[in-house]
């Protein structure tokens, strides 16, 4: 895990992964699955998510004004899938039947999720009608990680890794696919 300069944080989630998104609050660490989220500007960086009213995760985001995107690999389908389709109000012990393995970073007092190829340390920029009415979250990237196995030098290098660390893009009904070959113009 490298630190990624802040200019370069966008590049993290610009291929259009589905995200990892976590928060803690009071003792409660959350992390859920969304695919909608999307760099939103570069200085200070900036990136949106949905986070919907019935998720768990959404109270712990409001309550302490942090959040953590992070970019889970092909390796963590089921993870993302169970963490994606379960809600820690019904399954208490959701991120342990996941296997969520979580870590911290000195600075950031966020439940990091292990295994992912990228994480995006986030303040809450407050938009109450933007989050009430569309669901829509706005965060300020104030930290920014990868694994340089597959993310090195600003550039992601998914053609030189093992193919479990591609990340997810989610289609519909359980359907993911990992990211493709590349192709340079």
């Amino acid at each position: 895990m490298a630190a990624v300069p802040l200019d370069k944080a966008c590049r993290l989630i610009n291929h259009g992964p589905a995200v990892l998104v976590s928060s803690r609050h009071g003792g409660v660490d959350d992390v859920m699955a969304a695919s909608w989220a999307c760099a939103l500007d570069f200085s200070p960086p900036k990136l949106t998510v949905v986070l919907d009213k019935a998720t768990r995760t959404r109270p712990l985001v409001e309550a302490s004004g942090v959040f953590l995107i992070q970019v889970p690999t092909a390796a963590q389908l089921q993870l993302t899938h169970v963490v994606g389709t379960n809600s820690l109000a019904d399954m208490p012990d959701k991120l342990a039947r996941a296997g969520v393995e979580l870590f911290g970073v000195d600075g950031h007092d966020l439940p990091f999720v292990a295994g992912c190829a990228a994480w995006l340390a986030c303040r809450l920029v407050p938009e109450p009608h933007n989050q009430d009415r569309y669901d829509l979250f706005i965060g300020e990237v104030v930290g920014a990680w990868a694994d340089t196995r597959v993310f090195r030098d600003g550039h992601w290098h998914f053609q030189d890794a093992d193919p479990a660390w591609r990340s997810l893009h989610y289609i519909a009904g359980g359907q993911f696919y990992a990211i493709g070959e590349s192709l340079t113009v």
